[in-house]
């Protein structure tokens, strides 16, 4: 038997696709439109959630038993207010620039639903380790979505990667430029993230019609 049994498999390939929070549960929008522009904030966005959700879940799981149902909400939020306040200092410790670009955003992970959502539906009813693998699960399904929607943001706003020319020079008109390309200014707007995302859902959607019949 390998490390993993179906079920705990499932737990981490379903949010990626079937059950993805952005996509199907539409959880985590906010932050979808606002901070993938750019590819490596939203890498570190992912990342930032993938530790956030997973730890957390862990914590809640463990505590599950001992916090009063009345003030278990009061109880959540110190749990992932504390965890944001570890990746935040950790990242104005040895990514102070990427910190200030990110600004209040890293912040904002407290209030974000798939936690908060997770924290309820599941770590409060499950064990540890699988409680672990369901934060980690839906964080990667969030991160997914949020990292293709920077890669596509940038290269076609900015004709970059991880702020890297790969289209080529839009100055000095060498690669793509040349050929007269020009960036898609709308593409760094907040609005075409949600176009974006629009496009994901719907070729997920057309690739999965048992998605379409259940909504």
């Amino acid at each position: 038997m390998g490390l993993l049994s179906k079920k705990d498999s499932k737990l981490i390939l379903d949010p990626l696709a079937d059950n993805n929070p952005i996509t199907i549960q539409v959880l985590g929008i906010c932050s979808a439109l606002a901070i993938t522009a750019q590819l490596k904030p939203s890498i570190v966005m992912a990342i930032s959630v993938i530790f956030v959700l997973g730890v957390g879940n862990v914590v809640i799981s463990l505590m599950r038993n001992i916090i009063p149902s009345k003030i278990r909400i009061i109880v959540q939020l110190i749990v992932v207010a504390t965890l944001v306040i570890i990746v935040d200092q950790v990242l104005k410790a040895f990514a102070y620039t990427l910190s200030k670009e990110l600004s209040v955003f890293i912040g904002l992970i407290i209030t974000n639903c798939i936690i908060m959502g997770r924290f309820e539906a599941f770590a409060l009813g499950n064990g540890p380790w699988k409680s672990f693998l369901d934060g980690i699960g839906n964080a990667l399904g969030y991160g997914v979505i949020l990292i293709i929607v920077g890669f596509f943001r940038e290269l076609f706003g900015s004709g970059t990667l991880f702020g890297l020319k790969v289209l080529g020079d839009s100055v000095e008109k060498t690669g793509l430029y040349a050929i007269g390309y020009e960036n898609n200014g709308f593409m760094v707007l907040p609005p075409m993230a949600l176009i974006v995302v629009g496009i994901i859902i719907w070729v997920q959607r057309s690739k999965n019609k048992a998605l379409i019949e259940e909504n």
